[in-house]
């Protein structure tokens, strides 16, 4: 009799999903957190994980029955309701080894042929700063073709409750500088996407980075200002998640809306 062999399983190419201001009183999280029990692959939260505080019960009541479905493939940075908590207690004991050495609040990973940096824009990030120095020998030993980086408060966005944060542009610089495709923060609770720009804000489809805020997590919606130079894509009214699909050498990203909601924003971008 013959018999036929079973055919070889397509490798999956990694997902990288998640978003930031993510777990309160209110609904917003349970919305995302379906999501994601959808969704395979690493989620990654761009801080403000549980308000108002981020105390060990912020985290046991909010975040944990939502998010928390899926703690033990999170990699989490932190955000400045993390630090209401002296030192982020509550988040470094909540996340454990997954966010990194304790208290320190920056570490990296790979996927597939991507270079993953998650870092946190609540201590120094000067040049010269512990994290600066670190983030460029991290990103000068990786081999990997391709990087993303995430942490909460954005280099560049539209919304009307924070402005643009320019004390991360040297960590923004460091990635520029060695070629990353991405970063990924919070902080506005909104949706916006970047054209690829230089540590400057001006367009570069050379070399530049593609800037996304993706506040869209959970907490209450915020409204837009002045809408930036190079900004592509806005929402400001749908709960949701950023996905990104890890190619060899391009990216697809994302945007996936809670249940009943149609806005959507997607896109390919080949790496440099």
């Amino acid at each position: 009799m013959l018999t036929t062999a079973p055919a070889a399983t397509a490798a999956v190419d990694p997902v990288l999903v998640g978003a930031g201001d993510i777990a309160n009183s209110g609904s917003g999280d349970t919305k995302t957190a379906n999501l994601l029990d959808g969704i395979s692959g690493t989620v990654f939260t761009a801080g403000d994980n549980a308000y108002p505080d981020g105390t060990a019960s912020n985290f046991t009541t909010y975040y944990e029955p939502t998010w928390g479905r899926h703690k033990a493939r999170t990699r989490p940075s932190p955000g400045n309701h993390d630090y209401h908590t002296s030192g982020a207690t509550g988040y470094y004991n909540y996340f454990g080894a997954n966010a990194g050495p304790s208290g320190r609040g920056y570490y990296s990973y790979d996927l597939g042929t991507w270079h993953v940096v998650s870092l946190n824009s609540e201590v120094s990030m000067s040049v010269g700063s512990a994290q600066e120095q670190w983030l460029r020998s991290d990103l000068a030993a990786s081999t990997k073709p391709c990087t993303i980086a995430y942490w909460h408060k954005p280099r560049f966005t539209s919304g009307a409750n924070h402005s643009p944060n320019t004390s991360t542009g040297p960590l923004v610089q460091a990635l520029y500088d060695n070629n990353a495709e991405v970063i990924a923060t919070g902080h506005n609770h909104q949706y916006e996407r970047f054209a690829p720009m230089n540590p400057s804000g001006q367009l570069d489809t050379t070399r530049g980075i593609r800037h996304f805020v993706a506040g869209m997590g959970g907490a209450s919606h915020y409204s837009f200002g002045t809408i930036q130079a190079n900004s592509e894509a806005r929402n400001s009214d749908t709960y949701g998640v950023l996905k990104f699909t890890l190619h060899a050498n391009s990216y697809d990203w994302q945007f996936v809306p809670e249940t009943g909601k149609t806005y959507s924003d997607s896109g390919t971008t080949n790496c440099h």
